[in-house]
């Protein structure tokens, strides 16, 4: 018998023993280490820029510098025998797959159930020369496409919020999960990404156990304001206007537990170490 979602997301948390020692602090006024045992430190792989290592030392160097998992691309596929192997010599997890808006779901889901993943990221777009409604129902009907593998191999499909003017709500993005209402669907909510139209901890509260992953990034109204749009995204973690000790009280208001990770500029190892520090930071790490 299949599980509703709400039974489903209550006993699927994530396990979150052997997580690695964390890193100092960049400045004090942190909170105390309030979120270790909730949350698992993540990073995009592709933030990562030291060509000139092995993928197997790329895999070490971010545990080195605190990272708990990383995630890759769909197209990394190609080079799977390589990405298994440096999973396997760095005791390092790949925890999901970033499938972006492809329509291919069932490639990304095996990949991540391959690589040792429990997650696809999907973004659903909006075509907007046609009638919402319209992409809607596509990006649905695309989604329900990939259930079946999602169920099989016990991988999550999470759609994300993204600057696509769609689902810019927390009830679009409320709506939109509940129509679909699968156990191995949920929304992957990008803190920084919902600020433009909205308030983090007020989307999280909202959203409460569909939520099954974060992307974590920075946004400064103060930016925004004086120097344009997308300027709002030019902070530091934990240098921006984002409320970060409301984020994390309602992540612990809605007993979330499992992946909050990076998506910001990346770099060499000195940069993905800061990026570690300020994410121990604004999450309660430390």
């Amino acid at each position: 018998m299949v599980k509703t979602k709400r039974e489903f997301l209550k006993t699927s948390a994530l396990a979150l023993s052997g997580v690695a020692a964390a890193a100092p602090l960049i400045h004090s006024g942190a909170q105390g280490a309030e979120m270790t045992g909730i949350l698992k430190k993540g990073v995009k792989f592709s933030m990562l820029k030291e060509p000139d290592l092995s993928t197997v030392d790329q895999f070490k160097l971010l545990k080195e510098v605190g990272f708990h998992g990383t995630e890759l691309r769909t197209e990394n596929n190609t080079d799977y025998k390589t990405y298994r192997e440096a999973v396997d010599k760095s005791d390092f997890p790949v925890h999901g797959i970033v499938n972006s808006d492809k329509p291919d779901l069932e490639t990304a889901v095996k990949f991540a159930s391959d690589i040792g993943g429990d997650s696809v990221l999907y973004v659903a777009r909006y075509d907007k020369k046609r009638p919402l409604m319209e992409s809607w129902d596509e990006t649905i009907a695309v989604i329900r496409k990939g259930l079946p593998a999602a169920e099989k191999h016990e991988v999550k499909i999470l759609v994300e919020n993204v600057w696509a003017g769609f689902l810019i709500s927390a009830l679009d993005m409320e709506r939109y999960v509940d129509e679909i209402n699968h156990p191995w669907f949920g929304a992957y909510y990008d803190v920084g990404n919902n600020v433009r139209w909205g308030v983090p901890q007020h989307w999280i509260e909202i959203l409460g156990d569909r939520i099954g992953k974060l992307d974590i990034k920075e946004w400064d109204e103060k930016k925004h304001a004086s120097e344009g749009l997308r300027q709002g995204f030019g902070s530091e973690l934990g240098d921006g206007t984002i409320d970060w000790a409301a984020v994390r009280a309602s992540i612990r208001k809605i007993g979330f537990k499992g992946w909050a990770t990076a998506e910001v500029g990346g770099g060499d190892r000195e940069r993905l170490a800061e990026i570690s520090r300020r994410m121990d930071t604004v999450l309660g790490l430390v």
